[in-house]
């Protein structure tokens, strides 16, 4: 596979790792199969219809082709299951005998698809998923991440609230690798303020039952709650939140998940999240600049 950096990447856009597979051996008039391996149904469905489309945005304004090749996007659901992750690599590689990768969004499914990578170095994307292992430990020259890892905007998130007078906080999430994760990059962004973390309040993934949890946080002597959910969890948190008349004791922090293109359909205006803590990853691509001053108002 011909080598790759990341500022290559970033110059091209996210169809460079991929275009790159077009050497001239395999032939122009062979379509580029590309695996896309994202939740269609289930709790994250509306992430993954949304970085579908995304994808298919940029494919269209290449005209449909990278490197020259007809691009033919082969879509699994990977329904947000850990279990099935394997097989579901295993089929579109062995089966569908894709080219490259496109996924994920929940971080336990995503390991199945680094792994894939590393041993057959086939070019992945992680449009979304965060686990932080992908990009540390099992690091690798076929691995790209256009998002972040769970701990990075969380940490800014405790770090903003340290620096705004908090002193303890408690965090809530699902007991998984993105809420686990995202709660140690809260905890540290709160101790580089001289804040503290001071409990930690989860339940299984993609449970919603968040009474139990809420009814816990009046009573643990916190400033702050920080909370890591995306999808119709986060509307479902959001919600329950107002309705435990939590909204004008305890301000609620939470990265983009918890609010952004969810709020304005299904639950209350962010002021449910006051003071409102959001951390965005601006891309440094052309196509986003100009949504810059939205993003950082």
């Amino acid at each position: 596979m011909p080598s790759l950096s990341r500022r290559t990447v970033l110059a091209g856009g996210l169809a460079t790792p991929v275009a790159a597979l077009a050497m001239p051996a395999i032939g122009l008039n062979t379509p580029l199969k590309i695996g896309m391996m994202l939740p269609f149904s289930g709790t994250y469905a509306a992430l993954g219809e949304s970085i579908a489309a995304a994808f298919d945005m940029h494919l269209k304004e290449l005209g449909g082709k990278m490197g020259g090749r007809v691009v033919e996007l082969v879509r699994v659901d990977d329904e947000s299951d850990p279990a099935k992750a394997p097989s579901n690599v295993n089929g579109l590689l062995g089966r569908d005998k894709v080219e490259a990768l496109v996924g994920t969004v929940h971080s336990g499914v995503v390991m199945a698809l680094v792994q894939a990578s590393r041993d057959q170095e086939i070019p992945l994307i992680i449009p979304n998923a965060g686990n932080v292992a992908a990009t540390r430990e099992l690091c690798a020259p076929s691995v790209f991440r256009s998002s972040f890892s769970n701990w990075q905007p969380a940490y800014g998130m405790g770090k903003a609230l340290a620096a705004k007078g908090v002193k303890k906080a408690a965090w809530v999430t699902w007991n998984y690798a993105a809420g686990i994760e995202s709660g140690d990059g809260f905890r540290d962004g709160l101790q580089s303020g001289g804040a503290e973390l001071t409990k930690v309040l989860t339940l299984p993934f993609p449970e919603t039952n968040f009474q139990p949890l809420l009814a816990q946080l009046p009573g643990l002597g916190v400033d702050a709650v920080g909370a890591f959910f995306a999808g119709g969890g986060a509307i479902q948190f959001v919600k329950d939140y107002a309705a435990a008349g939590l909204r004008d004791k305890l301000p609620l922090c939470g990265s983009g998940f918890l609010t952004e293109g969810v709020l304005n359909r299904r639950a209350p205006r962010p002021k449910a999240c006051k003071p409102r803590c959001i951390t965005a990853t601006v891309s440094t691509t052309r196509r986003t600049s100009r949504f810059a001053p939205r993003i950082n108002r």
